[in-house]
């Protein structure tokens, strides 16, 4: 007896050391599990309250019990809870009168990161009005398209945007479209100051029955995204999904005493959801009008910053800056994001410390995500049976060249072995919906796959090839279809197409994106062939190129040909074109590079190239 239970004994010892071995995340699983079911059953409350609970009313409700507590730093700017509530009732009013929104009405925000950005969305949540974010880089035909996508009532701006304004202000006036600007003055004929009235009017509560219609259905955000194909499309955001995004926060380990910054733009469905986060949390955020390498770390120190907010691209500017004797001298103790290559991340925590660093995969449209919540290097994400369940995602075969699913005899998609790059796509459900896009249900119908699994079933296509290993872990491999992604944004390659293709000397051009060496993404490059009888002219098409696209979607190198090659089924081929690159040494059809000093597109050679390759040139 003695001898048995000696043995129970020592097994008992042994299964922690057991478990460490044969189930190495069993603990952060199931804190990660009942995280997930606490979430879950906050917002199934949320939704039987009547009226149903929104972020709004998770804002006033931290409010009242953080007061004086900042919720935004801002430079010399401090803002509180209270504060943030007053200048939000504030516009409210006057968004109602004098401007005249209703419920329901959209207001486009067009405006760098700014304290008003938080005020101006909790002022139009109390008047159940929409807000969509406008990226401040878009010029002319975009900004008009995403204008009348979203059917905006209002544009909301700052003087320093008045160009821009006034390029497409005759068009603004046709489609009806009443513009604002937040200042004491207005230097545009047509649009009113609005700032004066806003700060003269009454900071107390509204009536929640100006809202009274709003429920977990209703549209909170349009985000814009540029998804596979085509010009930015506004992404549905919910009242729902933003109550839901809105606890990221938790599954982090973040918690009221942390300061949080992000110096990503506020128009990113990331940026937001951090900043959604700090409200659920009761935390301060820290917002820089834009991301800067030289001062990062300075304003780290400054506002003793804990959790920072990142993409891949930041991360890898960070860890190309010369070192210095103060690189660990600062008090963050985890960064949260997306994109980070695992060769950065190891860099990352080499030089600047023990920073937890929780990835994350997702996208704005999307029905689902993924956490790396153990901090296992380079993956995106982790799963488990149970997870699995219940996301009810799959990795399906995909045929690059045809840019389609694989499917079987059957007609269904092809799920790949463990280790096997395939296309990520999540089951649509009524617990994990797809919102889709505002306006026409087409753009909506091309991110559902139909007929995965089994016929009738529909799943949200990423458009991203991810791989899962064999512990369970998820790993980002490269995206599909017309999009890539550069400095941190989503290139349309038929937006860019569709506007290259307007100069008189082209007749087809392919743009697709390409790697380069010790850069995230893939930098855009394009494919042209000439009208006949004309010539390339590089000057016309830099010039063209910078009125009508922002930078990081302005092509780097462009290529001639004879022949621009397309499918049976008309879509241009790709594969081929992006896999040759841009070097001079393996290619036989012209080529040139975008030369900023000679503000024109200039013979590419491969003294250029050596340059780019060795980071000597920068891009």
């Amino acid at each position: 007896m003695v001898a048995l239970c000696t043995i129970v004994l020592g097994l008992l010892m042994l299964l922690p050391l057991l478990g460490s071995i044969f189930f190495p995340y069993l603990w952060q699983d199931l804190v990660f599990l009942f995280t997930l079911m606490r979430i879950g059953y906050k917002c199934h409350q949320y939704a039987q309250h009547d009226p149903p609970l929104t972020l709004l009313d998770v804002f006033l409700n931290k409010v009242q019990k953080y007061p004086e507590k900042p919720l935004i730093l801002f430079g010399e700017e401090v803002y509180t809870y209270r504060e943030i509530d007053r200048c939000s009732s504030q516009v409210a009013r006057v968004f109602q009168d004098p401007v005249g929104l209703k419920e329901g009405d959209t207001v486009a925000v067009f405006l760098k990161n700014t304290p008003a950005y938080v005020w101006v969305w909790m002022g139009l949540l109390k008047i159940g009005c929409v807000m969509a974010c406008i990226n401040y880089n878009i010029r002319s035909k975009s900004l008009l398209h995403v204008l009348s996508s979203c059917e905006a009532k209002v544009l909301l701006t700052t003087p320093e945007f008045q160009a821009a304004i006034e390029d497409v202000l005759p068009a603004l006036k046709n489609e009806g479209i009443r513009i604002f600007y937040l200042s004491n003055e207005s230097p545009t004929e047509d649009a009113e100051a609005l700032l004066g009235r806003i700060k003269s009017s009454s900071a107390e509560p509204l009536p929640a029955s100006l809202r009274a219609n709003i429920t977990l259905k209703s549209t909170c955000l349009y985000i814009f995204t540029s998804g596979t194909t085509g010009l930015p499309k506004p992404a549905v955001i919910s009242q729902r999904k933003m109550l839901l995004l809105s606890n990221i926060f938790l599954f982090c380990g973040i918690h009221a005493e942390d300061i949080f910054y992000t110096p990503l733009p506020l128009y990113h469905s990331a940026a937001l959801t951090g900043l959604a986060g700090c409200i659920d949390m009761g935390t301060t955020c820290v917002l820089t009008p834009k991301f800067s390498v030289t001062t990062y770390w300075d304003v780290c120190r400054r506002y003793r910053i804990s959790v920072i907010q990142y993409i891949g691209e930041i991360m890898r500017y960070l860890c190309n800056t010369p070192k210095k004797d103060n690189d660990r001298d600062h008090f963050v103790r985890m960064a949260i994001g997306n994109g980070m290559k695992m060769e950065v991340w190891k860099e990352f925590l080499h030089r600047f410390g023990p920073i937890q660093i929780i990835e994350m995969y997702g996208s704005t449209e999307g029905n689902n995500g993924f956490i790396n919540y153990t901090g296992k290097v380079g993956a995106v994400g982790r799963t488990n049976f149970i997870y699995k369940k219940m996301t009810q995602f799959e990795l399906i075969q995909y045929d690059i060249e045809k840019d389609e699913p694989v499917r079987n005899k059957k007609g269904l998609c092809i799920p790949v072995s463990t280790g096997e790059a395939g296309l990520m796509v999540i089951k649509i459900t009524a617990s994990s919906p797809f919102e889709g896009y505002m306006g026409d249900r087409q753009k909506t119908e091309k991110k559902i796959l139909r007929d995965v699994l089994k016929k009738g079933d529909s799943y949200f296509d990423t458009g991203d090839l991810l791989m899962q290993d064999h512990e369970g872990f998820l790993y980002f491999h490269d995206r599909v279809g017309d999009t890539f992604r550069w400095k941190g944004e989503n290139v349309a390659t038929t937006e860019v197409e569709t506007i290259l293709a307007t100069l008189d000397f082209i007749w087809e051009v392919n743009v697709y994106g390409v790697l380069v060496p010790g850069h995230e993404g893939k930098i855009g490059m394009a494919a042209v062939r000439l009208k006949e009888g004309f010539l390339f002219d590089g000057k016309k098409l830099y010039v063209h190129a910078k009125e009508y696209l922002p930078n990081y979607a302005i092509p780097r190198f462009v290529r001639m040909r004879d022949v621009l090659e397309i499918t049976g089924t008309f879509k241009q081929v790709k594969g081929q074109l992006v896999q040759e690159g841009f070097n001079p040494a393996v290619i036989n059809d012209p080529l040139y590079f975008l030369d900023e000093s000679e503000k024109s597109y200039v013979p590419m050679t491969q003294q250029i190239f050596n340059s780019i390759a060795e980071d000597k040139l920068k891009l």
